[in-house]
């Protein structure tokens, strides 16, 4: 017994510490690529969202992936995933001389990074106690926030008193994701899941994965556009964008126990439902901030919404804990959550380009209003999540640790 335990709470380190390193590259790389792109090859507005179909494609093509992979153990998958994420923005660093080239490094990138998604959900839920899904998603993306804190804070300080440049940032971030799959590595292999289980759709969870869609499009529009607001309409350096990571990472670390457990505890009706009305908000926003009010005060609405939003994108983990209570088998979850990712990114793609001919035909305002009408969609959509009994959930997996 005390063999056991040992051993679950050292694979739960070497989890949380393989997380940890991926937050700090993540946000590394979010503090700097819109700087570098829009401060390299100049690109316009309608550039930057084509930029979005090779990022984004990896999300459409993931459950294929997934399938012609299943020879690996789901750890095994999350090490191959962090190594060839490592080894796009190594690429990036020293040979992307073009937009064209540089696209195929995105590429690259973004296989791991949509290989990673289901995994680590998937994963954390595995290790949870019974009934506390929630509690422990919030508990490893707070750890996550703390690991992005501290990236932020090295871009802040890089650029600002040390003479980091974007090349140099990048080659960090792929020595911390190749440092990550050593970790993932020592793990046990986990579980093998058959080709057939990923390729599959599942009546019984259509309004999952309608829910995933609708995170999709408007994960989309904020990741795309939220960031290109701040840096071609109100002029902020990177070191702003950085400042702003850094604050909603701190901010996140308070948050997202808090949020995990009210899905335990509220439930994930409630989540989303509150979730969608904050959106509303924040894309008003966005897209109005400029045109109502002074400058100064229109920048810290926006840098409010900023955070707010990233904040928000951690209601995700409310859509995996309501997969897994409605999952008719344990082994459905993986495979479903990868599902969803590809059904979602056949609209995020769609919104990613459509929002950019939006943006150069009418202005950036009725990129946020679509994003607006999405929220509200979200929010009736809501209406009909049906939970069941938690009292007749599944025992807890063999590989949950203490909280």
């Amino acid at each position: 017994m005390f063999a056991l335990v040992k051993r679950q709470r050292s694979e739960l380190l070497l989890f949380i510490t393989a997380i940890a390193l991926l937050g700090f590259g993540d946000s590394v790389i979010n503090a700097t690529l819109n700087n570098y792109l829009d401060e390299t090859f100049f690109i316009t507005s309608l550039e930057r969202s084509l930029l979005e179909f090779p990022r984004e494609l990896p999300g459409f093509l993931v459950v294929f992936i997934s399938a012609a992979l299943f020879f690996l153990r789901s750890r095994r998958l999350a090490v191959f995933a962090c190594l060839v994420s490592g080894a796009g923005f190594l690429l990036i660093a020293f040979f992307a001389p073009t937009l064209h080239i540089l696209f195929v490094w995105i590429f690259m990138y973004s296989v791991g990074q949509h290989l990673l998604m289901p995994l680590v959900s998937s994963i954390t839920m595995e290790m949870a106690n019974k009934g506390q899904d929630g509690r422990r998603l919030g508990q490893v993306h707070s750890i996550r926030n703390m690991a992005a804190v501290t990236g932020s804070f090295v871009v802040f300080a890089g650029f600002k008193y040390l003479g980091l440049n974007f090349q140099v940032s990048f080659i960090i971030a792929s020595f911390v994701f190749v440092v990550a799959a050593f970790f993932f590595y020592r793990l046990s292999p986990g579980d093998v899941q058959p080709p057939r289980l990923h390729l599959k759709l599942h009546k019984q969870y259509r309004l999952y994965y309608w829910l995933g869609i609708l995170f999709g499009t408007r994960k989309q529009i904020f990741l795309t556009f939220a960031p290109w607001v701040l840096v071609t309409v109100y002029n902020k350096p990177t070191t702003v964008i950085a400042t702003l990571f850094f604050i909603g990472g701190i901010a996140g670390i308070v948050f997202q126990p808090l949020l995990g457990r009210a899905i335990d505890q509220l439930g994930e009706k409630f989540v989303f439902m509150a979730e969608a009305v904050l959106l509303v908000m924040v894309c008003l926003g966005y897209g109005f901030a400029k045109d109502l009010l002074p400058y100064p005060a229109a920048f810290v609405v926006v840098s409010v919404c900023f955070v707010g939003d990233q904040l928000l994108m951690s209601v995700n983990m409310a859509r995996a804990t309501y997969l897994k209570k409605i999952a008719a088998s344990p082994e459905h979850i993986t495979p479903t959550l990868t599902m969803s990712l590809t059904i979602d990114h056949i609209f995020s793609i769609s919104v990613a380009l459509v929002g950019g001919m939006i943006w150069s035909r009418f202005g950036y305002q009725f990129v946020f209003l679509f994003g607006g009408l999405i929220a509200c969609l979200n929010l009736i959509s809501a209406l009909f999540v049906v939970v069941p009994d938690p009292h007749k959930a599944s025992p807890p997996h063999p590989e949950a640790g203490t909280a």
